[in-house]
């Protein structure tokens, strides 16, 4: 099923708003410097990265390259954007545009965990958007629902009776359970 603008807009700006977070905490965390057009800038990456790939449900196998390319890019513009350093603080982990292996553990740690949770968001979000759909598509198109369209029993001896169809296939089981027979050990 195809989406709607708003909703693409909507899942958009939600991706782009955690990979921004989740740069923009990094970042400052490791003792960068976030200039705000910076932090602009690497809004409008993330939401430009996103936006082409909203039309459906994805899963992580296309979330978790997104947010990878997408750390990447904020972390060069980080890098290239941030304020000029003293001579003492060039072995700082942000001071030059090739991370260290610690940043490169803390950010695929980052990236492999948000694609997850952002994988499972995505596909709580469309189930719910299907049974919604299937739920109030009845309704709004005036269409009888199937669960309680009645139906009709015929009877050799009388005229059909309407009863719910719900109940059409319900077997009832009344009484005691049925005797087993022993079997010797």
């Amino acid at each position: 099923m195809p989406a709607t603008v708003p909703f693409r807009l909507a899942r958009t700006s939600a991706f782009a708003v955690v990979s921004l977070g989740l740069g923009m905490i990094a970042h400052v965390l490791g003792g960068g410097a976030m200039p705000a057009w910076s932090a602009a800038g690497g809004l409008a990456l993330a939401f430009a990265a996103a936006l082409p790939l909203t039309g459906r449900e994805r899963g992580a196998g296309v979330i978790l390259p997104l947010l990878g390319s997408t750390q990447a890019a904020l972390h060069l513009l980080f890098s290239t954007t941030a304020p000029a350093v003293s001579h003492e603080a060039l072995t700082h982990p942000h001071s030059g545009l090739l991370p260290g292996l610690a940043m490169l553990v803390m950010h695929g740690w980052a990236v492999g965990l948000t694609s997850l949770w952002l994988a499972r968001g995505e596909a709580l979000l469309w189930a719910l958007l299907r049974r919604l759909g299937a739920r109030l598509g009845p309704v709004l198109t005036g269409a009888p629902s199937p669960v309680a369209a009645p139906s009709a029993v015929a009877h050799p001896d009388g005229p059909a009776t309407l009863r719910p169809s719900l109940l059409r296939h319900v077997v009832s089981r009344r009484g005691p359970p049925a005797p087993r027979p022993v079997t010797p050990f």
